[in-house]
């Protein structure tokens, strides 16, 4: 795990285990895991789902993911003409 990783998981780890003062920190992480649908055996689950799961907790399901809401495009067409190169930003 790089050293950014560590600090932004810690990060959003600290205001959202406060919440919760009554778990310890095995009980907190596998009721993130319980929250984000990670059904394998806990020492499985990567930080990738437990940063993203931090990031939209709380938040509805339908909003986009934080860092791929910039290469949204709402039709499919104008996404493919832009991957093409024929329409520049």
């Amino acid at each position: 795990m790089k050293c950014h990783r560590l600090n932004e998981l810690l990060t959003l780890l600290q205001p959202a285990w406060q919440q919760e003062p009554d778990l310890n920190l095995m009980q907190f992480l596998q009721k993130l895991a319980d929250e984000a649908g990670f059904r394998q055996p806990i020492g499985e689950i990567t930080d990738d789902v437990l940063i993203y799961h931090l990031k939209m907790r709380g938040t509805d399901k339908h909003e986009e993911i934080p860092g791929l809401k910039k290469d949204y495009e709402d039709d499919f067409k104008t996404a493919l003409l832009r991957a093409r190169g024929v329409i520049k930003d």
